[in-house]
């Protein structure tokens, strides 16, 4: 509409119909007052995107999250508030999730910490300090859906990060009582979060599937179906310690009991 109104102004005062002149002075000082109005409802719009979903300011969290973003990534940045709450349970950890070579070597570096890793999919193109970690049987390629090769209890902590999200309810069933299994002092499951983490075209052909990202209600329901219980010790004490700090976790994270 509005560019139909500039052409007709345009032909009047072409033919030398001037009295209609002023009506062009007036459209152009009105456009630098439209471009204003929009450069502020497009800020509103941004800063609305930005506090959208849980109400909060996301900051970094978010654009990486859409990005490339793991939640194996997150775990090595939640390694020191997992100290705080964990104490010195956290001296044998198992971590099992997609690029468990980082997570060990990160977990590695900590004092009186031990860490092995399972990677759930065939390991291509790493580098040395990971083929070095399989090498000496630190780290081991496994499918989760099967019985892991370690006897009840053999870890203090069982971190699991990314691959829960690829596997379907079947597996799920069969997959989570055997990380359970296998910890004497709980299980931490860094989840994804609904509408945000999706698997790429070229990540198909390593996992299989389509990450699903399922809600912290449905995750609930199907932990009390398995028979574990929140560690509620555990999350008091990790909210306490991330609360001090500018840590805001971009995955869910769940504190479970193992079976006893």
């Amino acid at each position: 509409m509005s560019r139909r109104q500039v052409s007709s102004t345009r032909r009047f005062v072409d033919s030398g119909n001037f009295p209609f002149s002023g009506a062009l002075h007036s459209k152009s000082r009105s456009s630098p007052i439209l471009s204003i109005a929009l450069v502020v409802v497009g800020a509103i719009l941004l800063i609305g995107y930005a506090y959208s979903g849980s109400g909060k300011f996301r900051g970094e969290a978010v654009s990486r999250i859409e990005g490339d973003y793991t939640c194996s990534l997150e775990v090595q940045r939640a390694i020191p508030f997992l100290k705080k709450a964990y104490g010195d349970r956290m001296h044998k950890v198992l971590h099992v999730g997609p690029d468990t070579c980082s997570v060990v070597s990160k977990l590695l570096k900590e004092e009186d910490t031990e860490a092995w890793g399972v990677e759930p999919y065939d390991i291509e193109d790493v580098e040395e300090s990971c083929k070095s970690l399989v090498g000496k049987g630190i780290v081991r390629v496994a499918d989760i859906k099967y019985p892991l090769p370690y006897r009840p209890k053999s870890f203090s902590l069982v971190i699991v990060s990314d691959a829960l999200d690829y596997l379907s309810s079947k597996y799920l069933n069969k997959t989570l009582p055997e990380l359970a299994r296998v910890a004497s002092d709980g299980l931490i499951i860094f989840a994804g979060t609904p509408g945000h983490q999706k698997a790429k075209v070229a990540e198909l052909s390593k996992f299989g599937r389509p990450a699903k990202m399922r809600s912290f209600s449905w995750w609930i329901r199907f932990f009390d179906q398995s028979s574990l219980k929140e560690n509620e010790t555990a999350v008091k004490k990790f909210e306490q310690a991330t609360s001090k700090s500018s840590y805001l976790p971009a995955c869910q994270v769940f504190h479970l009991n193992p079976y006893h």
